[in-house]
């Protein structure tokens, strides 16, 4: 294949690169994967109603998030173990996404220490994705770490009890290869994650260490010993999104967690619009899941979002070509956001509204 030209083309590079049990790993989600297919699905089904003669001669995508300045609102998403996709993982990834003025959410699951990737992009602006131990003692040095190494939020991922069935996983036996493991973990993860057996050692990793006991009293715990805003990673109902808003998050991220948790759950794009009506007076919306084009960026700011993250799009990026082709993901992203905007007559984010979507 020549040069990729959209992220389609860089995910079909991705693949022949990768090992199949490390591509598996990143594109599969639960069971039959309709929730994966749908969320792609959903967003190309949305439609614009751009304006006309409206002086696009400059646009500016930039805006903020939790206060903080970005160029344009895309975050990359908190994916577990970049490092199978490149050696150099969430480092490269911090690099990339500082050059592009963006936020990087670094997950509990990464193959780099949360301090070495602070490290790496020490001009960058980053949160630290949590999923929460039962033990609590390991939560709370992972929070007291995240701080002390100058990471802006805690983004909470709430919709994982239990791992979701992932039947690549289990057929290919994933497992981490010698040398690639937990970094922030170490001491509860490496013989967990060795595992080679026909089975997800991922799976039993999270069945057997990850609480799935927590309950809105464990916002209020964690609210309680950090004075980092919390992001809810995983709302899809009304109902929880306003008890977010009750139990003080800075903000929610409407995610099925790419299709990988329970497969048929709702797509992002039809939450969003509940979620919206229900808080968004009242906290920060983000979406993710299916967004692969400049667009659908648009589309999800016309319905209400803040910003988007996005996951596997930079870990192609990531497989292709290291800190280049992420940033090339990027810089993708961008440009298209760019571009619809000055299609649709919107020169700046906050012209960005509803009477943008058609119906």
């Amino acid at each position: 294949m020549t040069a990729p030209v959209n992220l389609s083309d860089l995910e079909a590079l991705a693949r022949e690169r990768l090992p199949q049990m490390v591509y598996d790993y990143y594109a599969g989600g639960a069971n039959d994967e309709v929730s994966v297919a749908e969320n792609r699905r959903a967003w190309e089904a949305v439609r614009l109603r751009p304006r006309v003669l409206a002086n696009v001669a400059s646009v500016d995508p930039s805006t903020t998030v939790l206060g903080r300045r970005v160029e344009f609102p895309v975050l990359t998403a908190p994916c577990g173990f970049n490092g199978l996709a490149h050696p150099e993982g969430e480092r490269a990834v911090a690099r990339a996404a500082a050059s592009a003025g963006v936020i990087q959410v670094v997950s509990t699951a990464a193959t780099t220490t949360l301090e070495d990737v602070a490290a790496a992009a020490p001009g960058g602006h980053r949160w630290f994705q949590l999923y929460c131990y039962r033990d609590r003692e390991v939560t709370r040095s992972l929070v007291q770490r995240a701080e002390a190494a100058g990471y802006e939020a805690l983004c909470i991922t709430v919709d994982v009890p239990y791992l979701g069935r992932r039947e690549r996983e289990i057929r290919n036996g994933f497992h981490l290869p010698p040398g690639v493991t937990l970094r922030n973990l170490e001491p509860y993860a490496a013989a967990e994650m060795a595992a080679s057996e026909r089975d997800s050692a991922l799976a039993k990793y999270v069945n057997a260490l990850w609480d799935p006991s927590l309950d809105w009293s464990a916002i209020d715990w964690l609210r309680s010993i950090t004075r980092l805003p919390v992001v809810l990673k995983g709302v899809l109902a009304e109902e929880d999104a306003k008890l977010a808003a009750e139990h003080g998050a800075a903000g929610v991220i409407v995610s099925n967690h790419g299709g990988r948790q329970l497969d048929g759950a709702v797509g992002p794009v039809y939450a969003l619009r509940e979620v919206m009506q229900a808080v968004g007076d009242r906290l920060e919306v983000y979406v993710d899941g299916g967004i692969r084009r400049g667009w659908h960026v648009v589309a999800a700011l016309a319905m209400g979002a803040r910003a988007v993250l996005i996951g596997r799009p930079y870990l192609w990026g990531l497989a292709v070509d290291g800190e280049a082709g992420v940033q090339r993901v990027l810089e993708t992203f961008r440009n298209e956001v760019v571009l619809a905007m000055a299609l649709a007559g919107r020169r700046r984010v906050a012209d960005v509204d509803g009477t943008l979507i058609a119906g």
